[in-house]
């Protein structure tokens, strides 16, 4: 954790600001939470922006992050996991992803909407090789 003490955050709903962001297929709404902390979080709200788009993070990634958590707020997506297979997630749904766990998202509803907590705030995604085929658990 930064030395710096955190600040106080109230992010308003109503002067919500939706940017482009990682996806092309997503906006995203910064909740303060990156300056907040100081660089240690990021929270933001992500939501499927309409476009039908093919996007690099559909591709094998990771994230070069220590903590990541997607709470699902609406809709559905289906992403692949190395060592954990196709995971669809829906709304109410929470996964907290490992420290630089290749992934890749296969699908996602038109209303796909979740909250996305990281650390730290600055981090890099890195397309990356396929893991080896595995034997897909059930969802």
């Amino acid at each position: 954790m930064n030395d710096t003490q955190w600040d106080f955050v109230h992010n308003l709903a109503s002067e919500a600001k939706w940017a482009p962001g990682l996806r092309e297929i997503f906006e995203y709404r910064d909740l303060g939470i990156k300056a907040g902390t100081k660089g240690d979080y990021i929270a933001h709200l992500i939501r499927h922006d309409g476009k039908t788009t093919k996007d690099e993070v559909q591709k094998w990634h990771v994230h070069d992050c220590t903590f990541q958590l997607v709470y699902v707020l609406n809709g559905w997506a289906t992403f692949e996991y190395e060592g954990q297979g196709r995971r669809t997630i829906r709304k109410g749904d929470c996964i907290l992803q490992t420290p630089r766990i290749k992934h890749r998202e296969i699908a996602c509803s038109d209303d796909f909407e979740v909250l996305e907590i990281v650390s730290p705030a600055d981090f890099a995604t890195r397309i990356v090789e396929a893991p080896p085929a595995e034997v897909e658990p059930a969802e």
